[in-house]
């Protein structure tokens, strides 16, 4: 039995997965991965890590960030608390969609989680105050191949739906996009 409903959406190997959740009056059982199931959606590596993210305030901005080759990766993310507006960005230069972006509520409530695949920046900001994020990577992290986008650069008009609350200066030094980025 399925406990995911796929949702494809239009850039190459981004998905929706909404979680059907088993419940009584106790509360409820959600599944956040199945190894086989995922592969059906093209996650066939092991998860190599998995990361737990915390943000305090609502209009909070973290991202844009990806991991260069050979070291992209694929992510799975669920806000396990509260709501954010989540946003990737296509960093793959063969690619229709490249520097297209696409964003998705992911909350609490909705169930629903990100399949990003290799080869996209992703950031998100948060839409409520306390908010929870699980990520399952495919790859390690690898500080070296680490890279981002400048989240308020014009070249990609990302509408934030929030006045931004707080943003990292690490976030803000990310070089803005110009004409010889490639990207991965």
């Amino acid at each position: 039995m399925s406990r995911f409903k796929v949702k494809k959406l239009n850039f190459d190997g981004l998905f929706i997965l909404e979680r059907k959740s088993i419940g009584d009056e106790r509360g409820f059982l959600s599944r956040i991965w199945c190894s086989k199931e995922m592969k059906e959606v093209g996650w066939k590596n092991e998860i190599a890590q998995i990361n737990h993210t915390y943000n305090q305030k609502r209009g909070t901005i973290r991202g844009l960030h990806f991991q260069k080759t050979p070291h992209q990766e694929k992510k799975l993310v669920t806000c396990i608390r509260g709501a954010i507006w989540d946003v990737v960005v296509d960093v793959r230069p063969n690619s229709s969609t490249f520097l297209h972006w696409h964003s998705e509520e992911l909350s609490d409530q909705n169930m629903k989680a990100l399949m990003i695949p290799e080869g996209f920046a992703h950031g998100y900001q948060t839409l409520t105050d306390d908010v929870e994020l699980f990520y399952c990577h495919s790859e390690f992290f690898h500080e070296s191949s680490e890279r981002g986008l400048n989240p308020q650069d014009p070249e990609l008009s990302i509408d934030w739906p929030l006045k931004i609350s707080s943003i990292s200066s690490r976030d803000l030094d990310h070089p803005l996009i110009s004409k010889t980025f490639k990207g991965v």
